[in-house]
C-alpha cells in the first residue's frame, strides 16, 4: 500500500536520521565516546607498513622429536627390547636392535596394542611418527601428516601471537592473515616505520630461569655470557620456571637506582616452583635466558613467595615496554623470518583517495543528471533516496569502525549503480500500470509491489555472491564486499521506504490530475 501511517513514517525517519548521523562523525568531533567512532582507512589509501612472515618450523620439528625420546625408551623398556647405539638426529630417531625384537617394537606402533606402551604416541594424533627399519636399524621420525599437522598448528598459534602483540602497540585495524602453508601476512595501516614492529615479531620470546651452577651437574650444562656486564657463567640445563607461568609482566623503575627494570606475576603453580627453588637455594644465582641469552643472574637473598619478581638488566624505558609486552603476550613457538617488507607511502595513499573520490563524485553526478533528465520530478525523489542510501551506508560502516579500501570505494561506486536500477525498476512498472489503470493510486501501488520482487531478487542474489566474497576472500577483495553488502541493505531501505514515501506524498496530492514519469 501507498499509504503510510504515522508510526511507520516515524520509525523510517528516525532510523534515517540515527544511522547517518554517524556519517557525520568522520568529519565532526564530537565529545561523546559513542559519537567519536570513524571509519578506519586500508593500507591502500592510509599507507603504511606490509609484512610477509614465514615460519621457521625445523627447530619446532626437532624439539616434537625430542619430546619423545623419554616416552619412546620407557615403551622399549616395558616391552622388554634391549637397543644400542641410541641417537637424536634433526630429523630422526636411530637405534639398533636384534631382528627377533621388530614385531614386538612394530606394536608399539599399534594403537590396539598396551595402554602403557602407546603412551609413546599421541592419542589425537596417532600418525604423526612413522619409521623404517634397515638392517637392524631403526629410524623414527615425523610423518608426512605429522609435520604438516605441527607447522599448521604453529602458523596459527604465531598468528594469535603476533595479534596480541601488535593489539598492545595500539596499531588501529592492522590485517593478520595466514597465506599458505607456513606463511603470516601483516598489514599495518598508518605505520610508516616498521622497525619496532620487525624486532618485535622476529623475537620468539622464550624466557626461562635456571641456576647459575657449576659445569659438572645431573642436567648438564652450558656457557652463557650476560648481556650487560658481559660475565661469563655456566647455567643448568635445567629449567626452574618458563615464561608459559607468567601472567602479567609491567615495565616499571627500580626504587633503588632509578633503572628500568620489568616486573613480574606468576600464576599459582608457578608462584609455588618459585617459592620452593628460592627457599632452597638462597645464596645462589638465577639465571634470566630470554631467547638463548642471559640477561641478568642476580643472587637469591630470601625466598619468593609471593608470585611477583623483577627482571632487572641495563634497559631503557623503551626496551623494558617491549621486553614486558613480549613477555605478556607469550613466547612464539617458533621464529618467524621476514620474507619481504613493502612501505606504502602517505602519498601513494592520497592519490588512492583522490582517485577514488573523483570516480565516485562523476558516477554520482551522472546518475544525479540522468535520473532528474529521464523522470523529472520523480527523477529528483529517487536522487533524494540515492543520497539517503549513501548517508546510511557511511553510517553502518563508521558504526563497524569497518576498514575502507581501494576496493571498498568501487563497492560504494556499485552500490550507487544498484541503486538507481533499483529506482528504474520501479518507475518503469509504474509507467507500465499508469497505461491500463486510471486510477493513479492504484496505479502507482501496484507499480512498486510488482517491481519489488524482481528488485529482491537480483539485490539478494548480489547479496549472497558478497558473503561469499567476504567469507572465502581476503584483504581487498573482503573491504569491496564489505562495503557491497551493506551497500545493498541499504538500498533496500531508501528505495522501498524513503522513495516510496516520497512518492505516495505527491500521488496523494495529485490523485485526480494526470501523472506523467
Amino acid at each position: 500500500m501507498l499509504n503510510f501511517s504515522n508510526s511507520k513514517v516515524l520509525s523510517i525517519y528516525i532510523t534515517f536520521i540515527l544511522i547517518s548521523i554517524f556519517s557525520l562523525t568522520n568529519f565532526l568531533n564530537f565529545e561523546s565516546p559513542f559519537l567519536k567512532k570513524k571509519v578506519n582507512l586500508g593500507l591502500d589509501l592510509q599507507g603504511g607498513s606490509y609484512l610477509l612472515l614465514e615460519v621457521d618450523s625445523s627447530a619446532l620439528e626437532k624439539r616434537r622429536l625430542q619430546s619423545k625420546v623419554i616416552l619412546l625408551k620407557k615403551a622399549l623398556n616395558k616391552s622388554l627390547i634391549k637397543f644400542d647405539n641410541f641417537s637424536i638426529n634433526d630429523d630422526s630417531i636411530k637405534f639398533t636392535t636384534e631382528e627377533k625384537n621388530f614385531k614386538e617394537f612394530e606394536k608399539i606402533f599399534n594403537l590396539k596394542g598396551s595402554n602403557e606402551i602407546n603412551t609413546f604416541l599421541d592419542k589425537y594424533n596417532s600418525f604423526e611418527l612413522d619409521y623404517t627399519i634397515k638392517n637392524n636399524l631403526i629410524s623414527i621420525y615425523l610423518s608426512k601428516y605429522g609435520i604438516i599437522n605441527l607447522r599448521s598448528a604453529a602458523v596459527d598459534q604465531s598468528i594469535e601471537i603476533v595479534r596480541r602483540r601488535i593489539d598492545e602497540i595500539g596499531t588501529k585495524e592492522p590485517s593478520i592473515l595466514k597465506r599458505g602453508n607456513n606463511r603470516i601476512l601483516v598489514e599495518l595501516p598508518g605505520i610508516k616505520d616498521p622497525e619496532r614492529i620487525k624486532e618485535l615479531l622476529g623475537k620468539t620470546a622464550e624466557l626461562s630461569f635456571r641456576l647459575v651452577t657449576k659445569d659438572n651437574v645431573e642436567f648438564g650444562s652450558e656457557k652463557f655470557i650476560i648481556t650487560d656486564t658481559q660475565e661469563e657463567i655456566s647455567v643448568s640445563k635445567r629449567i626452574i620456571l618458563s615464561g608459559e607461568n607468567l601472567i602479567d609482566a609491567q615495565p616499571k623503575f627500580d626504587n633503588l637506582n632509578n633503572q628500568p627494570i620489568v616486573s613480574f606475576s606468576l600464576d599459582r603453580l608457578g608462584s609455588q616452583r618459585f617459592g620452593r627453588v628460592t627457599s632452597d637455594n638462597i645464596g645462589k644465582r638465577l639465571a634470566i635466558i630470554l631467547d638463548n641469552e642471559a640477561i641478568s643472574a642476580p643472587v637469591i637473598q630470601d625466598s619468593i613467595t609471593g608470585g611477583n619478581g623483577t627482571i632487572s638488566g641495563n634497559f631503557t624505558f623503551q626496551t623494558a615496554t617491549d621486553l614486558a609486552l613480549l613477555l605478556r603476550s607469550g613466547a612464539l613457538p617458533t621464529p618467524l623470518n621476514v620474507v619481504e617488507e613493502r612501505t606504502v607511502g602517505p602519498d601513494l595513499g592520497k592519490d588512492s583517495i583522490e582517485a577514488g573520490i573523483v570516480s565516485l563524485i562523476i558516477g554520482f553526478l551522472l546518475v544525479v543528471l540522468f535520473m532528474s533528465f529521464k523522470y523529472k520530478l520523480f527523477g529528483i525523489i529517487a536522487n533524494i533516496s540515492l543520497i539517503s542510501n549513501l548517508l546510511m551506508l557511511m553510517g553502518i560502516l563508521t558504526l563497524l569502525e569497518a576498514t575502507l579500501t581501494l576496493p571498498g570505494i568501487a563497492g560504494i561506486i556499485l552500490t550507487v549503480g544498484m541503486a538507481v536500477d533499483a529506482n528504474v525498476l520501479i518507475f518503469e512498472r509504474i509507467k507500465e500500470e499508469l497505461k491500463g489503470e486510471n486510477s493513479n493510486i492504484q496505479a502507482f501501488d501496484s507499480g512498486f509491489k510488482k517491481s519489488i520482487v524482481t528488485i529482491l531478487d537480483a539485490n539478494i542474489t548480489t547479496l549472497i555472491a558478497s558473503i561469499i566474497l567476504f567469507i572465502f576472500g581476503s584483504g581487498p577483495v573482503k573491504g569491496f564486499a564489505v562495503t557491497l553488502s551493506i551497500g545493498l541493505v541499504t538500498t533496500l531501505f531508501s528505495a522501498y521506504f524513503i522513495s516510496r514515501h516520497l512518492t505516495s506524498r505527491i500521488v496523494f496530492k495529485n490523485r485526480d490530475n494526470k501523472i506523467t514519469i
